[in-house]
């Protein structure tokens, strides 16, 4: 039987373990194929992940300018339409916020590298006041500090599906800037480096920041007027 099958399968030795050979080849599982589909899929879910910390990174500071301005925009919507007064932990809050809409649109228009540097202590710092705040309104974990009689820092103007209220929007704000600006701070270093490693400051790289009218700057543009109109047209309203 097996010099039937040899003499019509195969015509001579070399036929014969070539066929062999193809039928083993090809019945045989494919490890470097499933290797490189393998890969490939790594690959492509890596540069999803590359192309959102991208994304993050270069939009960043403009999604802190917008929660800077919303906040800004918020507070005095409630205090001067809604006629809301503010307590001292709302000052303490406003004082922490409202320079952040200033710094990070100077900073966007500066394409300052630095801008982590001086924002993140405010926003670190109001996260740390409007906590305090909310904790204190929801709970009785802390004493109550010595806020104005006629306007107590316990006083909740805004109470949204029972956990939602005015200390709780400012430290959202806050979480979104600080997390914003540490994601700019770990993709833009503060100093670029020469061929030989050493760090180089701004002049001596020869990368002083433009000015000059880019996206950037339209879209930080886009983001303060339309926050201001948005709340002119909702203080028609009330």
């Amino acid at each position: 039987m097996l010099l039937c099958w040899k003499s019509i399968r195969c015509t001579d030795a070399a036929a014969c373990s070539h066929s062999v050979i193809l039928r083993v080849t090809m019945n045989s599982p494919m490890p470097q194929a499933d290797l490189a589909i393998d890969e490939l899929e790594a690959q492509r879910a890596t540069n999803w992940v590359d192309d959102l910390i991208d994304s993050l990174g270069s939009s960043s500071r403009h999604i802190a300018l917008l929660a800077a301005w919303i906040a800004t925009c918020g507070s005095l919507f409630f205090s001067e339409v809604l006629g809301w007064r503010p307590c001292v932990l709302c000052w303490y809050q406003r004082i922490l916020m409202y320079p952040l809409a200033i710094l990070l649109a100077i900073g966007i228009t500066r394409r300052d590298r630095g801008l982590h540097v001086y924002v993140l202590p405010f926003s670190i710092a109001g996260i740390g006041v409007s906590l305090y705040h909310y904790l204190l309104i929801k709970t009785d974990w802390f004493p109550p500090p010595a806020c104005a009689v006629d306007v107590p820092c316990t006083v909740d103007y805004l109470n949204w599906l029972g956990f939602i209220n005015i200390p709780f929007l400012a430290l959202a704000a806050f979480l979104i800037i600080t997390c914003m600006m540490l994601i700019f701070a770990w993709l833009q270093p503060l100093a670029t480096t020469d061929d030989h490693g050493e760090d180089l400051t701004e002049d001596e790289s020869g990368t002083k920041p433009s000015v000059r009218f880019n996206t950037a700057n339209l879209a930080l543009v886009m983001i303060i007027v339309g926050v201001i109109l948005a709340f002119m047209v909702a203080s028609t309203f009330v």
